[in-house]
């Protein structure tokens, strides 16, 4: 967990605004700042693993809503921890720290 000033982004605004902000409409705002973003690494992590994180929980909930009888429950679930991950992967981003989630901050790190 690496904790350090990240800077200026190259659209113009601190490193770790921008990559809080990649986070904020899940995969959405993680795709725009991965394309708008091309020099700094930092936010380039965080937009991928926006990306990565709150697509597959996306793509979860779609499938569980389809399963008949238990299929609410297990969307209820992936809502909670979608919540939980969003507000803490935000804070952390915003503080400058690189949280690595496992499997999604691998793929993240590969593509930054």
């Amino acid at each position: 967990m690496e904790i350090k000033d990240q800077g200026k982004a190259s659209i113009g605004m601190d490193a770790n605004v921008a990559a809080l902000l990649s986070y904020l409409l899940g995969f959405i705002t993680g795709i725009v700042f991965y394309v708008l973003e091309k020099d700094n690494k930092f936010v380039r992590f965080n937009a991928m693993q926006s990306i990565v994180v709150f697509g597959f929980l996306f793509v979860l909930n779609v499938v569980a809503r389809l399963l008949p009888g238990i299929g609410w429950a297990i969307s209820a679930i992936v809502g909670v921890v979608s919540i939980i991950l969003w507000i803490v992967l935000m804070i952390k981003a915003y503080q400058g720290e690189y949280l690595k989630l496992p499997v999604a901050g691998d793929i993240a790190e590969q593509n930054s």
